[in-house]
């Protein structure tokens, strides 16, 4: 049984999983990592966050081409889109990353495990392969990091054909004529973003009055009048109660939120993309005495450690939001803490990005949460049509707003749209990790033409001096 018997055992590959197992690798525990699909990476890397971008950066180009070159002296003729090269493009770069993970499980002496794994007897995983055949592994702790699986409506059964959630979005034949989408998060208004750019008519339906919940409202209002000039069509504060495939199309039945009649919408493609739920199916949670909360997340406490000792959660499965870098950190944090180090995740420097055109991205509290805890903050912001760089590109919309508190000027938020947010957001990320004021970021010498500047101008504008608007 020695080679079943590991100091961690990992189940679940992505990329919460995967880190967590090499940084237990690293730090010299025995380590395998066992997945249920044929390819390590999980959800993130196999059909969610790298292929979207990948057709995201792909359709921004075809984009790009079509209508923005010109402004740049750069003309191009017979301009056609051969979307089997672009899907071809997409499914090497994630082949290429997911063979990566491979190879680093090599270089750390990782096992590598397919099936599905479920708790056992106390320090011990069971793996069922394909064939249904049982093996057990023995195992000083575990750590759960299965992630999450995407949500559905009543009554809206998704087939991937018509109706899709995101897998099957990142991969239809054609560009529809019309893709409906249902949920104006992260994730719906990735994929509208995409096949607009393509060519589609895109109407998105949202249950609340608003788009991108959980973003600053600000940022929200303005985003959706960007996504507007864009062609995108919005139906907000109203809920879908029905779908009925035709031949060539579905079509939902809606109603407000609020009450009144009801309407139809013909659509030839449906993306349902009202979120994502913790997958926990299969792993003998209850059985092994594993705790969850009222929406089937796994309770852990400050070390990642379940109800049950030896047994730890990360990622998707716990609570927290649903974002493949908040997995990794929780990955080496939790690993760290099984070897016996002190390690912990800064919740409020938890960066979250939407890689539309423009990007939106975020950090720490927006002011919505501000008011509601009745915290004393100044807010500077600053547009990037007054900024060099952004002219230069053609890129000047959006704006970046900079939240400090009142009294102490430490940075409490920062909420950024336009070009490349979501690089730009890091500076942020680390200004808030460090515990740095307005001033400080104001006094950090930024150099010229960048679009980080604009950062520099917000946090100048928390005090009232922002030099140039």
């Amino acid at each position: 049984m020695s080679e079943n018997n590991f100091d961690v055992v990992v189940i679940g590959s992505g990329p919460g999983g995967y880190v967590a197992a090499i940084r237990a690798a690293q730090l010299g525990l025995k380590t395998a990592c066992v997945e249920k699909d044929p390819t390590l990476g999980g959800t993130c890397l196999n059909v969610g966050c790298i292929p979207s971008k990948a057709l995201l950066q792909a359709s921004e180009e075809y984009a790009h081409a079509d209508k923005a070159l010109k402004r740049h002296g750069v003309m191009v003729e017979n301009l056609q889109l051969d979307l089997l090269t672009m899907m071809g493009h997409k499914d090497k770069v994630v082949s290429d990353l997911t063979k990566g993970i491979l190879h680093l499980f090599d270089k750390n002496d990782i096992t590598h495990i397919t099936g599905s794994g479920a708790l056992g007897a106390t320090g011990e995983v069971v793996v069922t392969d394909d064939s249904g055949a049982e093996s057990t592994l023995l195992s000083k702790a575990t750590i759960i990091a299965t992630g999450s699986e995407s949500a559905s409506l009543p009554g809206i059964e998704i087939d991937e054909k018509r109706i899709v959630s995101s897998t099957g979005a990142l991969a239809l034949e054609e560009v529809p004529g019309h893709l409906a989408v249902i949920g104006a998060g992260y994730i719906g208004l990735e994929m509208a973003s995409v096949w607009g750019r393509l060519g589609a008519k895109i109407t998105v339906i949202e249950f609340l009055d608003r788009i991108v919940p959980g973003m600053d409202g600000e940022l929200a209002t303005n985003f959706q009048k960007m996504l507007r000039r864009q062609k995108m069509k919005f139906k907000l504060s109203t809920k879908v109660t029905g779908a009925e495939l035709g031949e060539s199309g579905v079509a939902l039945t809606m109603e407000p939120v609020d009450g009144g009649g009801a309407e139809t919408l013909d659509a030839d493609i449906v993306l349902v993309a009202v979120g994502r739920k913790p997958y926990t199916q299969g792993l003998g949670l209850e059985q092994a005495g594993v705790k969850t909360d009222g929406g089937g997340r796994i309770e852990v406490n400050e070390h990642f450690e379940t109800s049950v000792a030896g047994v730890y959660a990360i990622g998707d499965v716990i609570a927290g939001p649903m974002l493949a870098h908040k997995a990794e950190d929780e990955g080496v944090a939790a690993a760290e803490i099984i070897a016996g180090q002190k390690s912990h995740v800064n919740y409020d420097a938890i960066p979250g990005v939407v890689y539309t055109h423009p990007e939106l991205a975020s950090v720490g509290q927006t002011e919505e949460q501000l008011k509601e805890t009745g915290i004393d903050y100044t807010a500077g912001s600053f547009p990037f049509i007054a900024n060099g760089r952004a002219r230069a590109m053609s890129a000047t919309d959006g704006f970046v707003k900079v939240l400090a508190d009142a009294k102490s000027d430490r940075i409490l938020g920062v909420h950024i749209m336009g070009a490349d947010a979501g690089t730009i957001i890091a500076e942020a990320v680390l200004a808030i990790e460090l515990g740095a004021s307005a001033k400080d970021l104001a006094r950090t010498c930024h150099a010229h033409p960048t679009l980080n500047e604009a950062l520099k101008e917000a946090a100048l504008d928390v005090d009232e001096r922002a030099i140039h608007v």
